[in-house]
């Protein structure tokens, strides 16, 4: 035995367990960090603003007011019948019991209602600080002392009770979320592998990546300060279980491909990694690209979501080039049992279903591009059904108690203000300011709070109700009338994520454009198929977001759409999108090359990755649509709209449409590359395209 022959066999057994004993190293040094990833999680509304928003700079000097940032309640004591004077009483005896056990800025002062059902106490504290967990404690300590009985109803509302039940959701989102995404890709590989052993590989390894990318998010943060909100977090996890799995889904059927004409496992492997890493590479690469570009958002919600979603999706992409060829390595042919591949044997022939489709794009595509042009526009007019903005109260898919006691507020006190907006200003014009806010139109009274660091906080009561256009009004013009102060509070909050989010949609889009169209370029070396595959996901975005306008208020009873909506499911549709026209489009090219006519290259592509993108688009799809099933409208909305669209995508627009279009372009769809010239002699007769594997 020679010594080539005699370093391939070491290298066949000792390499995927060097890749398997790597990876324990690694999630040793990482697992201390994973776990910390939750405790830099911060979800307050002024988290998600950019530095340069008025609500920043009043939490910001709040919390170098005396006690810092104050959390501010509202108690809500009502009967329908009208509040007794037992009731009262009540009222007075818990709030002053309230008072007694939290050291509040000001004395609690009873506001009764025009229709006497309903008394409202404002409540606030500056003992928790900007300490998320401390208002929390604070919020249900002020929840278990009101409480009603024989007909009166209590409710804790205000901005610290709204920020408190949406943290509670926040941090339940983790297990419910993982445990989720994990039964729904698991039962999605049961069906596509039919094998009781197979599917929990990739699912396993995708397991591994999630706990990887918890770790280096965490140190991400801990280095860069990167924001990291329970969205984020939540849409990482989404990405790794379903970008992870379609690589998986790519390799696995290249490998069994390759078990029927090499012996060895180990060989086979190495040929599946050659044939399809390139293109796997290449679509993470995008997708990373492309997340990458919401770096330029101002939103630090959006800004920070990017680094964290290219951290999933990069992590997936090293998991499953590395972790799981060896663990496919060292389980051998079995892993696929009773479907084993044996070596020599040929794939059960059958006619695929996207040879079927092929066949009739192939016939006429220009009819069926128009048709599918003509649908994905008529479902893009639905966006113009899409709700208003989301408001605060609204955000929640299950009534808690904060919303509850708004709602209540919002029928006792009509048209007033129920919210206290902030106004900071510098101490030496603090009684000018105070007069110029007491004599604004839409001010209903405003107090002088705390002083410190040379800034006065003033408490501001507009006369429109919470979010309403009135109170929009009023909060704008005391922004153009307070020169050098700042307006904040949760309406104000409201306002600089619709302002900022509609900042960040003029400037991140084009860029995404533009960077994957120019990554597309470079790899498909041409400028027609980049076009192609760019409008065609546009239009898949606009459809989708079309479905929702169509479905969000009738069918869900969505009070408002939110406001990063747009943005974010553009960001991950285009990058999923163009994911999977990568696949399609290289194995259309591999075709070109190999001297195939423009039409039959089109459609040799489609029947040959049509299953894998199907199945593909199925597990992204599902593992999206898992977030509907949070409790955060705004959740919801984004699983939605990218579940829906990366469907449209997957079984209309990059199996008719784009299959079509590359049919009726011919060599066009590479120009101005050399396969859109005419060959200067016939090409080789090409082999017989195998049939799609069983």
């Amino acid at each position: 035995m020679g010594p080539g022959k005699t370093t391939t066999r070491t290298r066949r057994r000792t390499v995927p367990w060097v890749l398997l004993g790597l990876w324990v190293a690694v999630l040793a040094v990482v697992g201390p960090f994973a776990s910390k990833l939750a405790d830099v999680q911060h979800d307050r509304a002024v988290d998600y603003l950019p530095a340069s928003a008025d609500s920043t700079q009043v939490a910001k000097i709040e919390d170098q007011l005396p006690g810092g940032e104050s959390t501010e309640l509202v108690l809500v004591y009502h009967r329908d019948g009208g509040l007794s004077g037992v009731d009262r009483a009540t009222a007075a005896r818990q709030v002053a019991r309230i008072a007694d056990d939290n050291p509040l800025t000001a004395p609690p002062k009873a506001v009764p209602s025009p229709d006497g059902t309903t008394l409202m106490y404002p409540v606030a504290s500056s003992a928790p600080g900007a300490d998320e967990k401390k208002r929390d404690t604070f919020v249900n300590e002020v929840r278990d002392v009101a409480r009603g009985a024989d007909g009166l109803s209590v409710d804790v509302g205000g901005p610290g009770a709204l920020a408190t039940d949406a943290a509670e959701v926040y941090n339940s989102l983790g297990g419910p979320l993982l445990y989720t995404t994990v039964a729904v890709v698991a039962v999605l590989l049961i069906l596509i592998y039919r094998s009781p052993l197979l599917w929990l590989v990739p699912l396993a390894v995708a397991g591994v990546a999630d706990y990887l990318s918890m770790g280096v998010a965490y140190g991400l943060h801990q280095a860069f300060g990167t924001s990291v909100s329970g969205q984020s977090s939540g849409v990482m996890t989404i990405l790794v279980f379903g970008a992870g799995t379609d690589y998986a889904l790519l390799l696995i059927s290249r490998y069994r491909e390759e078990l029927r004409r090499v012996e060895r496992p180990y060989d086979a492997m190495r040929n599946a990694l050659r044939g399809c890493g390139p293109a796997v590479l290449a679509s993470s690469g995008t997708v990373a690209a492309g997340l990458l570009c919401l770096l330029a958002a101002d939103l630090n919600s959006s800004r920070g979501m990017g680094p964290t979603g290219t951290v999933g999706v990069l992590c997936a992409l090293v998991a499953m080039l590395t972790l799981l060829p060896a663990v496919l390595v060292l389980l051998g042919r079995r892993v696929f049992w009773p479907l084993v591949p044996a070596y020599g044997s040929e794939p059960r022939q059958r006619r695929s279903l996207f040879s079927a489709m092929g066949s009739s794009a192939g016939r006429r595509p220009l009819a069926v591009l128009a048709s599918g042009a003509v649908l994905l526009g008529a479902l893009a007019l639905g966006a113009l059904s899409l709700p208003g903005s989301l408001k605060q109260q609204d955000s929640f898919v299950h009534k808690p108690d904060s919303v509850a006691a708004m709602e209540t507020l919002a029928h006792a006190y009509p048209g007033q203000g129920t919210q206290p907006l902030t106004v900071i200003t510098h101490t030496g014009r603090a009684d000018a300011t105070l007069a110029t806010v007491r004599g604004h139109q839409g001010v209903a009274r405003a107090e002088r709070g705390r002083s410190g660091g040379g800034w006065t906080e003033i408490s501001v009561t507009a006369k429109g109700a919470p979010q309403s256009a009135a109170e929009t009004a009023t909060i704008k013009s005391l922004r153009g009338d307070l020169k050098g102060s700042y307006v904040g509070g949760p309406s104000a909050q409201q306002i600089d994520l619709q302002d900022t989010n509609a900042r960040d949609r003029l400037v991140v889009v084009p860029i995404v454009l533009v960077s994957v169209l120019l990554i597309l370029i470079v790899l498909l070396r041409s400028l027609v198929a980049p076009l192609l595959l760019v409008v065609a996901v546009i239009a898949v975005w606009g459809a989708a977001l079309g479905i929702g306008g169509l479905v969000f208020g009738p069918l869900f009873g969505f009070e408002g759409t939110d406001p990063g909506l747009g943005l974010l499911s553009f960001v991950f549709l285009v990058a999923l999108g163009v994911d999977y026209g990568i696949f399609l489009m290289h194995r259309m090219r591999e075709e070109s090359l190999s001297g195939a006519e423009p039409a039959a290259a089109a459609l040799t592509a489609l029947r040959t990755t049509g299953g894998v993108i199907a199945s593909a688009g199925l597990v992204l799809a599902a593992t999206f649509a898992v977030l509907t099933n949070m409790g955060l409208v705004q959740l919801v909305q984004l699983g939605f709209v990218i579940a829906v669209g990366v469907l449209l995508d997957t079984f209309l627009v990059r199996t008719y449409l784009v299959t079509s279009a590359s049919v009726a372009l011919r060599r066009r769809v590479w120009w101005p590359g050399r396969l859109s010239r005419e060959p200067s002699r016939p090409p080789e007769p090409r082999q017989k395209e195998p049939a799609v594997v069983g």
